[in-house]
C-alpha cells in the first residue's frame, strides 16, 4: 500500500521528525514524499503520530490507487 503525504504550515524542527524520506517544498505546501505501508493498520498507524506530531490537521496521507 502506497501513499503520498502533503505537510504544511509546521516548523523546521516538526519536519524533521518526520521518519520518512522526502521533498521539501516552497508554495502551499512545506513537505512531500511517498510513503509506503504493509497494510491499511500499518497506515492508520503511521496517520496516529502524524497527529500526535504535528498538533493539527496540516498535513494529507493521501492513499495511492492502482488498478
Amino acid at each position: 500500500m502506497e501513499a503520498i503525504l502533503l505537510v504544511w504550515g509546521v516548523s523546521e524542527d516538526v519536519l524533521k521528525k518526520i521518519p520518512v524520506k522526502g521533498t521539501p517544498l516552497y508554495g502551499e505546501y512545506d513537505f512531500i514524499a511517498k510513503v509506503e505501508f504493509k497494510n491499511e493498520a500499518d497506515m492508520e498507524r503511521f496517520e496516529r503520530f502524524l497527529k500526535a506530531l504535528i498538533k493539527g490537521n496540516t498535513y494529507k496521507l493521501l492513499p495511492i490507487v492502482t488498478p
